[in-house]
């Protein structure tokens, strides 16, 4: 049996905090060894309306809206054997690069997704604690598609599911003890790996339409 013990309200201050994470160096604003263009901001209609959006400034860099639990009133995290569950807009314009993923002390990084439109038909699914990730190609997945994402935390076994199949399990886990705050945001391109925006764009955006976390009334064992 599985209890909601997270239901996102992207306007409220209480949940999460807006516009800066220690998951980028100094807290932000900034990530250019990412090859990020970001320029954090907390301006509200950058993300607290669960549409994340990134603008065009004039020295280069874009404003992109990122959420975060970590430094919160709240304070939520996620732990080992929750199920992390997102219905997602994903974005349509080159260099967008959205994600929802978990932060804490400087790793504990699992991503439930990222996502660039030049590969569209692909979802990059990664666990950055034990170094396991796959590519998932599905015709489900395209620019402006939207979708069902969902991962489990498990302590030998994270799963992740699209449209409620499951199409990754790793078989590494996340241990134990494992725990950590959730980040949503969407970040652009710098053109290293991926094509930055084009040159005429001046916004880019994708929409978190519900997330919630479930986590099992027992401990789990997997």
């Amino acid at each position: 049996m599985w209890q909601v013990v997270f239901t996102a309200d992207f306007a409220s201050e209480h949940q999460w905090v807006a516009g800066r994470s220690w998951a980028y160096p100094n807290g932000g604003p900034t990530n250019p060894g990412d090859n990020k263009l970001d320029h954090l901001t907390d301006a509200p209609d950058h993300s607290r309306t669960g549409t994340f959006r990134a603008t065009r400034r004039a020295d280069g860099l874009w404003d992109t809206g990122l959420l975060t639990t970590e430094g919160s009133a709240e304070g939520f995290e996620v732990r080992t054997g929750d199920r992390l569950e997102a219905r997602v807009r994903l974005p349509v314009g080159l260099g967008a690069w959205p994600a929802i993923w978990t932060w804490r002390d400087g790793d504990n990084e699992v991503d439930l997704f990222e996502y660039h439109p030049d590969n569209p038909d692909l979802l990059e699914l990664t666990n950055h604690v034990r170094q396991a990730g796959e590519y998932v190609r599905d015709e489900a997945v395209r620019p402006g598609g939207l979708v069902d994402l969902g991962v489990t935390f498990g302590r030998r076994d994270v799963v992740w599911t699209l449209n409620d199949a499951p199409v990754f399990s790793d078989g590494r886990g996340v241990g134990r003890d494992w725990h950590a705050h959730l980040i949503v945001n969407l970040s652009v391109c710098a053109g290293r790996y991926h094509p930055p925006p084009d040159a005429s764009a001046t916004e880019l955006s994708y929409t978190v339409e519900s997330l919630v976390v479930r986590r099992p009334q027992t401990r789990p064992s997997v």
